[in-house]
């Protein structure tokens, strides 16, 4: 019916409306409820427009992480009282979509990257992994350089302490370190998938590059005498407050820390098995 109406339309300057809807056997009663229809679907597309610029807005602001859960409640924190699945069907059309920082399982996902720590004796380079499903820090390591050894030897502590499942997909940006033959070879090694994040976009990595804001704002330090004092503090930031003290919001279980949330998971799978 809608080709019909489309044709009547197009040649209504030529012919008159009885003619072609008797041509086209087309009840003339349906043809203008199509017209008027057109403005109805012109007032959507316009909508949907304004609202797909709104939604580039969000998501350029979140560095590009937002997904439509989060998009739409920002909508509505701004008085915008739009559906759900409205959101999902503008974000897909426009190729708007959020960076997947989630796991179902540890060990499935990890994300790494390296920070600078200034010391009087110079920068002291740490490399770390953080899991996904739990935001704990599984493996890290620090040195004087940042060779492709730092991020090998981090990589190495999550294996040793069995944090990684087999398929593992590993996670880190282009930097030389990862793109390394070492780390090639170690991944392949361990049964792992390497995964790199988009040259020059930072965000793709946004989930390991947020946990080095944690601990330069949290560990209340900005400048240490020497390498050492700086490693222990590290090393006792990590282990004892991050890992296992500092609380953190899960979707279902509230608030625990990241080795609490190892453990449901693991209580989880043995009741499962």
């Amino acid at each position: 019916m809608s080709d019909v109406c489309r044709f009547i339309h197009a040649e209504k300057a030529n012919y008159t409306i009885v003619l072609l809807c008797r041509v086209m056997k087309a009840a003339r009663s349906g043809y203008y409820a199509w017209v008027a229809g057109i403005e109805a679907r012109e007032e959507r597309r316009r909508a949907d427009e304004a609202l797909a610029h709104e939604i580039t807005f969000i998501h350029v602001a979140s560095k590009r992480t937002y997904g439509v859960p989060r998009v739409t409640a920002e909508l509505r924190r701004h008085g915008q009282l739009v559906n759900r699945k409205r959101v999902e069907r503008v974000m897909r059309e426009q190729g708007i979509v959020g960076r997947d920082f989630h796991a179902g399982l540890p060990g499935m996902k990890i994300v790494g990257d390296i920070t600078y720590i200034p010391t009087a004796e110079g920068w002291l380079y740490l490399a770390g992994w953080l899991d996904l499903a739990t935001r704990e820090i599984i493996g890290y390591s620090m040195a004087d350089h940042h060779r492709a050894e730092l991020v090998v030897d981090a990589l190495d502590m999550a294996a040793n302490l069995g944090r990684l499942r087999p398929g593992c997909v590993i996670h880190s940006d282009r930097g030389s370190e990862y793109t390394s033959s070492q780390l090639r070879s170690k991944i392949s090694e361990l049964g792992g998938r390497q995964s790199m994040g988009r040259t020059g976009i930072c965000y793709d990595n946004a989930a390991a590059e947020s946990f080095w804001a944690v601990l330069k704002e949290e560990i209340g330090t900005r400048f240490w005498p020497d390498r050492a004092t700086a490693r222990a503090e590290i090393f006792t930031f990590i282990e004892t407050f991050y890992n296992r003290r500092r609380l953190r919001k899960h979707i279902h279980w509230g608030y625990l820390t990241p080795h609490e949330t190892r453990l449901r998971y693991q209580q989880g799978q043995a009741l499962a098995a």
